[in-house]
Formats: structure tokens, C-alpha cells, sequence
């Protein structure tokens, strides 16, 4: 049996003292990987998690989420969710009280009102005034004009196209957050939270939600967690080919590379990146990435502080 620990994406950062705390006091991987994630989707400055992410193309929050149990391979997860702030304890919800894995939309709003989620107007001034000027600048329109066109479609792909995958430089955060842990139990599990794609077309889904796709945990082999262009993972089934990698007797970094290695031939409009968190039932823990040189973060719960260490860069070609 590993020693716990709890890792993240570089914008879970803000929330993994809390994790680490969840396994300090002997808690579940999965109690710690929806604390750190809940710290995340409260962060306004981060503008693709939670409270202050980027709206879809007319301005509405829609946020995905997703958790896994590593010693059942249970999932839950809900999908296009407005109006509520904490999407990854819905999913939890979803996983622990429902025989289904994934709610989307004004069902899985209908749920968290049943369960008394917290209700939260997640559209910021902030994050208000960038969806408008991106709007300006790609379409010549502002938010009243887009809301009366009767198509969206060639809008999506006019504000999509020529533009970085986080339009909003200089604004700390720009990514889907994930979480993965070990418990001192033994068992694996991984969480992921997000608003999804800038401006999208009302209703997309990423792959933030879907296990197999964004997330996989399987306490016999290892935990993944996607980050980075949803519609590229979902095609390829990331987050399981990298635990499936390890399945085969691959050892971490071999695994990581295949993985993202796999996407290289893959081709979107929303951009290529793709970074992936590795973790084993020992573990041992790595980051890879495709696009830049991000890092990650791990704790233990003997440690104060988390350290940082910089994901495996995976050639494109």
C-alpha cells in the first residue's frame, strides 16, 4: 500500500491544503479530492472553474464535473449545470445516492436543488466584461445583438477561431482543474471541475464529466486526470488509456507518453493542448503535457507546504 498524497493542476493550487487535511484526519481520497476541488470552484479569479468561469456563447455559466471511486470504479458526474456553485459535490451526489453515472442540464439542476445545493450567480462582473469585449472583437456585436440571432453555429466557430484556448492573458488560473489521491485505506480516487470552453455553444459538453474521457481511477492500477482540450480526450479516451497503459505493466512516464502521444494525429478547432496527472496505487506521481511547460502540485499530510514539480513535455510530432 502507497503512502497518501493528494495531487493537482497548477490552479489547484488554492485548494490542496484543504485535501491534504481531508487525509491528515484519516478521510477518504474521495472527501479529499472534492475539498480541493471545492476550494478551486469558489476561486473567482480563476475563469474556467466554478464561480468566475467564462460564460458559453450568451453568457450563461454552464459548468461539468466529474469524480471516480478507485476501489468500485463508481462515477458520478452532471453536465451543463447553471446556477449552482459547487458542480463536483452535485457529481458526488449523483454517484452515492442515484443508480446513474451522469445528470445533465435541467435534470441535473432538478437534483441539486433536491439536495440542497448552494445556489450562486456564477457570471462575474469580471468575467462579464471579457466575455463582452471578446464579443467586440471577434464579432462586431455586443451581448444583445448575440442573444436575438436565431443561429449560433457560424458564430461559435467565427469567436473560436485565431484565438489562444484562454483569451483572457494575464487573468491567474485558464484551466480545468483536477484532482487526484490516495487514502492510507489504499484506495485511488480523481475529481475533475470545470466551466468548460470560452464562448461555446450553449450546452457543449467537454470531457470533464465523461470517466474514461477526462477522468479513470482503478485502485489495481492508477488514477487519471485530463486537463486541456476536451473534444481531443473524449475522441480518444484518454484519461483510460493512460490506466490502461499502466494495466499493461507500463510504468508511469511510458504510460503518460503514450497517452498524450496518442493525441498527436488528432486535430480541433479549440486547440491541441492536453495535459494529463498520473498517480499509481504506490503513489508515485507525474504530469505530463503537450502545449507548455506547466507544473503540477502534490502533497503529503505530514508536509506544510506542497511542492511543485513540472509535468513531462510530450512532443507534438
Amino acid at each position: 500500500m502507497g503512502h497518501p498524497i493528494v495531487i493537482t493542476s497548477g490552479n489547484g493550487r488554492v485548494g490542496i491544503l484543504s485535501a491534504a487535511q481531508v487525509l491528515r484526519a484519516g478521510g477518504s481520497a474521495l472527501g479529499a479530492v472534492e475539498a480541493g476541488i471545492r476550494a478551486v470552484e469558489l476561486n473567482a479569479d480563476d475563469h474556467s472553474v466554478g464561480l468566475g468561469g467564462l460564460p458559453n456563447l450568451l453568457g450563461e455559466v454552464e459548468l461539468d464535473a466529474g469524480i471516480m471511486d478507485g476501489r468500485t470504479r463508481a462515477v458520478g458526474a452532471v453536465a451543463a449545470v447553471r446556477g449552482f456553485l459547487h458542480p463536483i459535490s452535485i457529481a458526488r451526489q449523483v454517484m452515492e445516492r442515484l443508480p446513474h453515472v451522469l445528470l445533465a442540464g435541467a435534470g441535473a439542476e432538478r437534483f441539486a436543488q433536491e439536495i440542497g445545493a448552494e445556489r450562486r450567480e456564477l457570471l462575474t462582473p469580471e468575467a462579464e466584461r471579457i466575455w463582452s469585449v471578446r464579443l467586440s472583437e471577434a464579432l462586431g456585436m455586443d451581448p444583445d445583438q448575440v442573444r436575438r440571432q436565431p443561429a449560433l453555429a457560424e458564430l461559435v466557430c467565427r469567436v473560436l477561431d485565431d484565438r489562444p484556448l484562454h483569451p483572457h492573458a494575464g487573468v491567474q488560473g485558464g484551466g480545468t482543474v483536477d484532482y487526484l489521491a490516495l487514502d492510507g485505506r489504499g484506495d485511488l480516487a480523481v475529481g475533475v471541475s470545470t466551466s468548460g470552453l470560452a464562448w461555446k455553444y450553449p450546452g457543449r459538453v467537454g470531457d470533464s464529466p465523461l470517466a474514461g474521457a477526462g477522468y479513470y481511477a482503478d485502485n489495481r492500477y492508477g488514477a487519471a486526470g485530463c486537463t486541456g482540450t476536451g473534444e481531443l480526450a473524449i475522441r480518444a479516451g484518454t484519461a483510460r488509456s493512460a490506466v490502461f497503459c499502466l494495466q499493461m505493466g507500463y510504468d508511469l512516464e511510458r504510460a503518460g507518453r503514450t497517452a498524450v502521444a496518442d493525441l498527436a494525429s488528432l486535430t480541433s478547432l479549440t486547440g491541441n493542448g492536453m495535459s494529463v496527472l498520473l498517480l499509481d496505487p504506490q503513489g508515485r506521481a507525474m504530469g505530463f503535457s503537450n502545449s507548455s511547460q506547466e507544473s503540477y502540485w502534490s502533497m503529503t499530510p505530514e508536509m506544510e507546504e506542497p511542492e511543485e514539480h513540472p509535468r513531462v513535455m510530450v512532443p507534438m510530432n
